[in-house]
């Protein structure tokens, strides 16, 4: 009996019986999380000998995970990887409704969003990661592809309220360099939303080697990334009835920390903060306000 979608549904399904997994089950479980947005590139064999399981490990686990085999559970890849490609999902939308009303139904779909995902959220990981936030001696913030927007926003209210925050998002390939300062006092606020790029848990991994911790901001609700951080922010991105994923849970999100880090640090963020303020005025880059 396959399951009717992958790899969501998979991570669902691992995360349910990752605990009854053999110790070699577990090692390619973790290949197959990690590997979500690559496994159409690979065989079964590829798969156990990335995992350094045996093929009949293989054979075995997928069968656990509620497919016939392997092949089957390529199908079930291929298929998920079609749906959730904007081209496919621009011939399923349909609008036959006035902008005006599409507007309307958008707007309180996010909203829809935003309540049902706090009511959802632990209090636990929200303090857990601004405790780290704040204890750090630097903070590196990473994201790619759709994940980039909520990083890149993330680093822009976290820069205003705290000294030593960078991004690791460099095209030039300098991770190397700019982790090179990384220790583990220092902590890494990753963004990992579909489609996931391949890039991120090799620089999470070299991060990791420097001791650093990991903060994850993630719409899956169970993967490799996730078992090796510190701490796991979860909001749901998934906008079935639109073209794109909705990211307003994650924006809302490092909005209130950045927020919630000022408040529980004032002095330091207001010396910070007009210190800012008085270089905008020596640069005069800003348009004064009325």
């Amino acid at each position: 009996m396959a399951l009717p979608d992958v790899p969501s549904s998979m991570e669902a399904r691992v995360r349910h019986m990752y605990g009854d997994l053999s110790e070699a089950e577990r090692k390619l479980a973790d290949v197959v999380l990690a590997r979500q947005d690559e496994l159409l590139g690979y065989t079964a064999t590829e798969l156990a000998q990335l995992a350094g399981t045996s093929k009949s490990t293989a054979a075995r686990f997928f069968r656990r995970a509620g497919f016939a085999g392997f092949d089957e559970f390529r199908q079930q890849v291929r298929a998920h990887h079609t749906r959730q490609s904007p081209l496919a999902r621009m011939a399923q939308v349909q609008r036959k409704d006035s902008l005006a009303q599409q507007l309307h139904t958008h707007l309180r779909q996010d909203a829809q969003r935003l309540a049902g995902w706090a009511d959802a959220l632990p209090d636990a990981q929200v303090q857990g990661a601004l405790a780290l936030l704040s204890k750090a001696r630097k903070v590196w913030v990473v994201g790619y592809r759709h994940s980039q927007v909520t990083a890149g926003y993330a680093q822009a209210l976290l820069a205003q309220v705290r000294s030593d925050v960078a991004s690791l998002n460099d095209a030039s390939g300098r991770e190397a360099e700019l982790l090179a300062t990384a220790s583990d006092r220092d902590v890494v606020l990753a963004v990992d939303f579909r489609r996931r790029s391949t890039r991120l848990p090799v620089v999470l991994a070299a991060a990791r080697s420097m001791g650093a911790q990991v903060v994850l901001l993630t719409d899956a609700p169970v993967s490799a990334l996730a078992m090796q951080a510190q701490v796991v922010l979860r909001c749901g991105a998934s906008a079935p009835d639109g073209l794109f994923d909705s990211y307003v849970c994650a924006i809302s999100l490092m909005n209130f920390l950045a927020g919630a880090f000022a408040a529980q640090s004032k002095t330091g963020t207001h010396a910070r903060l007009q210190r800012i303020e008085q270089l905008h005025v020596v640069l005069g880059d800003l348009e004064p306000q009325l």
